[in-house]
């Protein structure tokens, strides 16, 4: 398999339109080039860079509120998070990532690009519970559902949303979360298919709305 980078194919002109397009074949490169050189990304992954990961990634934008503050959870190449910045000037994008050399890179992309609308901050989720709030958080290849929902659902405000890129385990892992999803107070959990006629297979993303967690809840009522 060769390990250069390939051309976009013609429907990445599609997703990426306007300044978009410019950005993601600057992205492309850095994932290609530094990000590879760091451990980021697998040289094998070079090929696959534009259908794989920025595509993959960008069509997740379908399901994304407008406007919204979207936590990036264990944002390592950035991917979906830096990915869903550049595709979505309207949202602000929060990239949380613990270790300090993807942070770097994190960091120099974001620049390289001129994002204003990306911060990227080192540490996790668990450390960031309780201090921030977001519309919605999301994660591509960090954790088990069961696990993502503890570090996730504190983050997000009430009816806000987690969106997990799961892809063919996504089914599976949303019957083992059921105990989670309970003890978490998830409002709603189900699973969403997107990226049709863009990228095969469609991406399927696991979303859950986030409620009132029932610890929270009962404190709630002892209040009143």
């Amino acid at each position: 398999m060769s390990e250069e980078l390939p051309e976009p194919p013609d429907i990445a002109r599609d997703v990426f339109t306007g300044e978009a397009w410019e950005r993601a074949n600057a992205f492309a490169g850095l994932l290609a080039g530094p990000g590879v050189v760091r451990g980021l990304l697998g040289p094998r992954e070079v090929p696959r860079i534009w259908d794989r990961h920025l595509l993959n990634c960008a069509v997740v934008a379908e399901i994304v509120p407008a406007g919204v503050r979207l936590v990036d959870i264990g944002s390592g190449a950035g991917l979906p998070g830096l990915v869903l910045a550049i595709v979505r000037p309207d949202i602000t994008v929060t990239l949380l990532e613990p270790l300090l050399r993807r942070t770097v890179f994190l960091e120099e992309s974001v620049e390289a690009l001129k994002l204003g609308n990306v911060e990227v901050l080192r540490g996790r989720a668990e450390e960031l519970a309780g201090k921030r709030e977001f519309d919605v958080a999301s994660a591509r290849a960090v954790a088990p559902l069961d696990r993502l929902l503890a570090w996730a659902m504190p983050l997000l405000r009430e009816g806000g949303e987690l969106i997990a890129m799961k892809g063919e385990r996504a089914a599976e892992e949303l019957a083992e979360a059921e105990t989670e999803l309970r003890a978490s107070g998830a409002r709603t959990a189900e699973l969403v298919t997107v990226g049709r006629g863009k990228v095969e297979p469609p991406a399927t993303l696991v979303r859950v709305v986030a409620g009132r967690p029932p610890e929270r809840a009962a404190r709630r009522r002892r209040r009143r």
